[in-house]
């Protein structure tokens, strides 16, 4: 079904790993440090990695940021290691997801399943494969933010907030409401949408396109609360 490349140096978690993604009838390729990591990103375009934190020869955190260098396939991290400020830098970084170990086998598939749908989705987008409000235009399918003639560069899970945002202009939206929206789960926490929207915003007003997002507060944000049905709420019940 997909071909998933499993970057991990525990021999035995390796082997596990790949057993049990060839029963889902999936590919899986197999790096055991960073720089092999890198290249088989780079060579093989798997459609998804499952990424280890602490590898030999770097890091997990520097193997995402160079992989997102070049490659918006989704990234989900596996680490032992269980603090919030590694989970928020793996996000800020452009990883997609965070399973710590020890993990179940099952919810880990299930978030496979999750990230490689949201990628089927993008890429069968139909009539709003292009959105676009003045200036910023958003091509879904080729993943790419224009302002005018200026493209913006984002991360993926930056740019599945701008799409979600753009896609309910002028309606409020709960922090809680965005990360069952766009991360699927709440592995994290509201801080996580704060640090997103923040360097969205950054992104947008250095190619001048500024105060697109509003903050609510004590509620979420708002995409350009100029249009009509700024007051509708999406998601206060769970805020």
């Amino acid at each position: 079904m997909a071909k998933i490349l499993v970057v991990e140096d525990d021999r035995s978690l390796s082997d596990a790993l790949v057993y049990n993604l060839r029963r889902e009838e999936h590919t899986p390729l197999v790096a055991a440090d960073a720089p092999s990591a890198v290249e088989f990103a780079r060579g093989e375009k798997p459609d998804l990695v499952l990424l280890d934190l602490m590898l030999p020869s770097g890091s997990g955190f520097e193997v995402c940021r160079s992989i997102r260098s070049f490659s918006a396939v989704p990234i989900i991290m596996l680490t032992a290691r269980g603090e919030d400020i590694d989970r928020v830098l793996g996000l800020e970084i452009g990883a997609d997801d965070y399973v710590t170990k020890p993990f179940h086998l099952r919810e880990l598939l299930a978030r496979i399943k999750a990230n490689l749908r949201r990628v089927e989705l993008d890429r069968d987008a139909g009539e709003d494969a292009v959105l676009a409000q003045g200036e910023l235009t958003i091509d879904t399918q080729a993943r790419r933010v224009d302002v005018g003639s200026q493209p913006v560069a984002l991360q993926p899970k930056e740019f599945d907030l701008l799409v979600y945002f753009m896609r309910f202009p002028g309606t409020v939206l709960t922090r809680k409401h965005l990360l069952h929206a766009v991360w699927g789960h709440e592995f994290v926490g509201e801080r996580t949408v704060d640090v997103h929207v923040r360097r969205v915003r950054a992104k947008l007003e250095r190619a001048n396109l500024p105060d697109v997002i509003r903050t609510v507060h004590g509620v979420g944000y708002a995409f350009d609360a100029s249009l009509p049905g700024a007051d509708r709420l999406l998601g206060q019940a769970s805020s």
